[in-house]
């Protein structure tokens, strides 16, 4: 179980919106027409790096995650299809024989 002690919230107060571009945008935007985006403070966690990783982070470990077992998964059916063809292509059962066909 993970540790309860390990994860502390952090103030809200310490996300600003000053210095990422893409919320600046969005403010100057919204001052524009005379608007303002009180919770936008709570969108930072986003786009900030040490919190979120960044996009090209994300994808590399959620691909990380689930392409190792689709390898191990690929690789698994395709060396069970090359045995049956093996098989098939000597005429071999995959099974033995039950007594009663072995007579016939």
């Amino acid at each position: 179980m993970a540790d309860p002690n390990k994860f502390k919230v952090p103030d809200w107060r310490s996300y600003k919106v000053d210095g990422i571009p893409e919320l600046e945008k969005t403010q100057r935007l919204l001052a524009a027409r005379h608007l303002r985006d009180p919770w936008l403070r709570n969108e930072v966690w986003r786009y900030t790096k040490a919190n979120y990783g960044g996009q090209y982070k994300n994808a590399l470990i959620n691909l990380g995650k689930g392409l190792k077992w689709a390898l191990v998964a690929m690789v698994l059916t395709l060396s069970l299809e090359e045995l049956g063809s093996i098989f098939r292509e000597q005429g071999t059962r995959l099974r033995r024989p039950l007594d009663d066909e072995s007579n016939d």
